[in-house]
Parts: C-alpha cells; sequence; structure tokens
C-alpha cells in the first residue's frame, strides 16, 4: 500500500506503543519484516519547550524507514507548529494520536478525548496537513463513550489525512473485550484512503482473517508484538504461502533478548536500559518452561551478565 507518496514494503505494521516502540526494539521489529514502524507516542507541548527526554524518542536509524512520528497534542496551532519541525527530520510521515485512552492523557482532553469534538479533529488535520509537505495520517478508536468512527474517518480524509489507522474498541473499553472489525469494515466502505486494521491481531491467522473480513489496506500490530517481534515474519510468509512457521525456539528468543538488552544500554545506558528491558523480558519469556521463577530472578538483573547468567539457566534446563 501506499502512504501519501510513500510505498510500503508489506502492509503488517508496528503499532506505537509507550514504553515498548523506542529505536531499539524498533529496529528489531524492521529487521523480522514489519512493514511500517512508529515512534513511541510524543507530546507536542513537550517538544515545544524543547524537553530532552522527549526529543530523544524522536531518534531514528536509517534502518527503520518507513517509519512515522507520532504526535499528540489538543491544539491545532502548537501540533503544526511541531509537525513542521519533525516534519523536517527523516521521518517519513507524521501520524497524529487520538486513540490513547490512558486517563492522563484523555483528562487534558488529548488521545481519544479528541473524538467528543470532531470539529476539533478536522481543524488539527487541516492544519497540520497545510503546515507540512510529507504525509499525515491518524491513529482513533472507534469512539469515547459511543462510535462515531464513520464520522471520524470522513472529517479526517476530507481534512487531507493520507491514511488512518482504526482500533475497533471505544476508549471506555480500553483493551477488554473484543476488538470490533464490524465498524473497520464500515469504515472502509465510507472513505476512499487506505485504512490501516488494528485490534485483536494475536496470530498470523487473525491479520489474514481481519485483512478478508475487513477489507482493510493492512494490519497493525500492538500488544501481540511485545517480546515478540517473529509475528512479523510469521505473519508475511503465512499470508504469502498459506504456511505457518514454527514459534522462535529458546535458543532464538534468547539470542534476541541479548540483541535487546544491548542494544538499549548502548542507547540508553547501562542503569535505564536493564531497568526498561525488564517490562520486555516478561513478555520474552511467555510460555517458557519456569517462566515466572525467571522472571523473578530478572527483575533483580541489574547487568547485562545478570539477565545472561539467567538465560543460561533456562537454555541449560532446555538441554536436560
Amino acid at each position: 500500500m501506499k502512504i501519501g507518496n510513500i510505498e510500503t514494503p508489506n502492509n503488517i505494521f508496528l503499532a506505537p506503543m509507550a514504553g515498548i516502540t523506542d529505536l531499539p526494539y524498533r529496529k528489531i521489529c524492521k529487521e523480522y519484516g514489519a512493514g511500517v514502524v512508529f515512534t513511541e507516542m510524543v507530546s507536542a507541548k513537550a517538544l515545544l519547550y524543547e524537553n530532552d527526554k522527549t526529543c530523544v524518542l524522536l531518534k531514528l536509524d536509517k534502518t527503520e524507514h518507513p517509519v512515522g512520528a507520532q504526535l499528540f497534542g489538543n491544539d491545532p496551532e502548537i501540533l503544526s507548529e511541531i509537525a513542521k519541525r519533525v516534519a523536517d527530520s527523516d521521518v517519513d510521515f507524521i501520524d497524529i494520536n487520538m486513540g490513547c485512552p490512558a486517563p492522563k492523557i484523555t483528562k487534558n482532553g488529548e488521545g481519544s478525548a479528541l473524538l467528543k469534538h470532531p470539529e476539533l479533529v478536522g481543524e488539527i488535520v487541516d492544519k497540520v496537513v497545510k503546515a507540512i509537505n510529507k504525509p499525515v495520517t491518524v491513529k482513533f478508536r472507534k469512539g469515547y463513550e459511543i462510535e462515531n468512527a464513520v464520522e471520524i474517518a470522513q472529517i479526517i480524509e476530507q481534512a487531507g489525512a493520507s491514511a488512518i489507522t482504526l482500533h475497533g474498541r471505544t476508549r471506555d473499553q480500553f483493551y477488554a473485550g473484543n476488538a470490533d472489525w464490524d465498524v473497520i469494515r464500515e469504515v472502509k466502505s465510507k472513505i476512499n484512503i487506505p485504512l490501516i486494521g488494528n485490534g485483536d491481531i494475536k496470530a498470523p491467522s487473525d491479520a489474514k482473517d481481519m485483512l478478508a473480513y475487513t477489507g482493510c489496506d493492512a494490519v497493525m500490530i500492538g500488544r501481540a508484538a511485545m517480546g515478540n517481534p517473529w509475528i512479523f515474519k510469521r505473519t508475511l510468509h503465512y499470508l504469502q504461502t498459506n504456511e505457518l512457521l514454527p514459534e522462535p525456539t529458546i535458543e532464538e528468543k534468547i539470542s534476541v533478548i541479548l540483541q535487546h538488552a544491548k542494544s538499549l544500554i548502548e542507547y540508553k545506558g547501562e542503569y535505564i536500559g536493564i531497568r526498561e528491558m525488564r517490562a520486555h523480558l516478561s513478555c520474552y519469556i511467555k510460555g517458557i518452561p519456569q517462566a515466572a521463577k525467571l522472571r523473578s530472578e530478572l527483575n533483580k538483573a541489574t547487568s547485562l551478565e545478570d539477565i545472561k547468567i539467567e538465560l543460561d539457566k533456562i537454555a541449560n534446563f532446555q538441554l536436560t
């Protein structure tokens, strides 16, 4: 598919996730086949005041392209100004977050809270589109308390966006219950720009089913990609051959875990890198024998060597 003038290598995308899709993990997912990756969501207001912690979220690598920078906010002027600054970097397009359900975001009228104000949605997209010469996309939910996805999608299209991503849940649902693929199907029938479907893509077969059922142009994988970059390779292979590749071996998992941990340490320093790696580790080791015990030990890790020692125990356990 195309996002504006950008040709994507495939239609299986990595979702932007706060605290997860930083540069080291995006590179790993790209290596395993993610067609498009996104930065973690970045506050436009924080960038306006040049917050150092926020600015680092936009650091990119040449291996990531195509990559979108996801911004959030509720002020059309600030968002358009920041989008202009970010678009001057190597980022391929700007994505506007209108889907985040977190209370700390919605209480400020940002993220999914914007869905309560369709006119503001249109004004934001219009100003950002006019401010930059790169494509603009929007990620949103099917509604805040009530569903208004078709209305919002049409407003976004009319304002000039190049593509939209729709998560099939309302804000009030957070991540509970089943994602509504019917609304994704309905929105696809009512717009002319590409639609990326999001919600409950847990396995390669889910991606195939969503594409077939909704007619969406691409699928976006979020929580199922946490600690599981192999899902992109396995999904692409399944779509192309209808053959399901096996799950990664323990050895493969250990190799990628160490690659990820080393990259995080290089990128953020040992203290922060190891601390942030803990969140990924519990996802990586899910399903491994003695995972609960391993998780407890890994949460005590303060160095890469500590992680290696615990992973060696698992490797040796497998051999016996």
